[in-house]
């Protein structure tokens, strides 16, 4: 039988019984909701949703203050594992990510150690007694290397996904690229969500079964019938509304945004640039912005989530993306938001780097620029800011390629 493991025409091979409810699959991710209404991105959620539907499905994902230790919705059983106590200060997870943590807290690279064991105690227990008969493994390290060592003593197959940071960070230590090389090898299939990460994993495993797949985007939810005048006018009606959203980390490059708001102020003094996300350079980016002179003009709401982000997308005149190559190697793998920004008739600027360029073709669907340059960024915008009819193609040709 073939079963359809994401939104694509991609098929995977799975020895078991013709049923569909007889496939017990479990998914394991490091990014999902703790709640109904979270900030943190749903993509996982999303799609183990739709697959529900069809299959009998959990979840295995980690703890969180707050968070119920187990429900269901919407048909996925969501299991969450503890790893530190007490509970009130797991903080390795959520808010910004694995990566941006154990760069910036010690307290989340000390408990680093008790969630590697806590996940591989769990992924056992979880699998043996709901009788798992298929694994989708969302990032390649580490949950991936855990998999594929469970998947050599059970011999339970899996479908592993990698999304960018898992395999573009550490890319020069030997070590972690063995244990990546490992989770690929043993996988029965691999995707990855862009031509970028594709030839990073590629690199690490020269195998036939790594296919691509993008992320999908929910049209009804974002598109240009959600664009709200009110918003604007709650900015003070700003000449021109620039928009910026994602975890407030290293790759995703604001601080260049921000250094180019002076250029673009002087030639549009009634800009007004949003800021959507959350993360642990909040703080820093609101200094940067203060120390420049152009706090005023840099709104930071928080995150938002559902038809509110959606109103943010399609109400902006341009959506930018500042995206870099962070010091750990980590980059974009494929970013959603450019997406959701597209699907909103928005025009969209952004860097060239990671799988950006899988969206964006230059002056086609989008301008691009170098990354860590903010006098590129303030030029493009400036370009795009007085030319309407660019911004029009820009934005139509947006939408066709969603569509596609």
């Amino acid at each position: 039988m073939t079963t359809s493991t994401q939104q694509t025409n991609l098929t995977v091979e799975i020895p078991v019984n013709e049923n569909l409810k007889d496939l017990r699959v479990l998914v394991l991710a490091t990014t999902f909701p703790r709640w109904k209404g979270d900030r943190e991105p749903a993509f996982v959620f999303e799609l183990c949703r739709k697959m529900a539907k069809n299959v009998s499905l959990w979840v295995l994902v980690p703890d969180a203050p707050d968070a119920k230790p187990y429900e269901e919705i919407d048909g996925v059983r969501i299991i969450r594992f503890p790893y530190f106590f007490p509970r009130s200060i797991q903080t390795l997870c959520y808010d910004g990510g694995i990566l941006p943590k154990l760069k910036s807290n010690w307290l989340a690279r000390l408990q680093l150690p008790f969630f590697l064991a806590s996940q591989i105690f769990f992924l056992w227990k979880t699998a043996r007694r709901n009788k798992i008969n298929f694994i989708h493994c969302h990032w390649v390290i580490p949950q991936g290397v855990f998999v594929a060592l469970y998947n050599f003593f059970t011999g339970i197959p899996f479908m592993l996904t990698a999304h960018g940071g898992d395999v573009f960070s550490f890319k020069n230590n030997p070590f972690v690229s063995r244990l990546k090389r490992y989770a690929v090898n043993r996988a029965q299939i691999c995707t990855a969500n862009s031509k970028a990460t594709r030839e990073m994993v590629n690199n690490i495993s020269h195998q036939s079964h790594i296919k691509t797949i993008p992320m999908g985007v929910d049209t009804k939810l974002f598109n240009p019938k959600k664009k709200n005048l009110s918003l604007r006018s709650n900015l003070g009606n700003p000449d021109l509304f620039l928009l910026g959203v994602g975890r407030f980390a290293e790759k995703k490059g604001f601080s260049y945004l921000i250094r180019a708001l002076p250029k673009i102020l002087k030639q549009n003094p009634k800009t007004k640039l949003i800021l959507i996300g959350f993360g642990p350079q909040e703080e820093e980016l609101k200094k940067l912005a203060h120390d420049l002179g152009v706090l005023d003009s840099v709104s930071f709401p928080g995150s938002k989530i559902g038809i509110q982000l959606a109103e943010y997308f399609a109400t902006a005149d341009i959506f930018i993306g500042p995206s870099i190559v962070a010091s750990s190697g980590d980059t974009e793998g494929l970013g959603v938001v450019f997406l959701e920004a597209m699907a909103s008739g928005t025009a969209v600027v952004a860097s060239d780097v990671g799988g950006i360029s899988d969206i964006l073709e230059d002056r086609v669907n989008g301008l691009m620029f170098q990354q860590k340059d903010p006098s590129a960024i303030a030029k493009k915008v400036l370009h795009l800011a007085n030319n309407a009819p660019l911004r029009e193609k820009l934005s139509l040709n947006g939408l066709q390629k969603i569509k596609e």
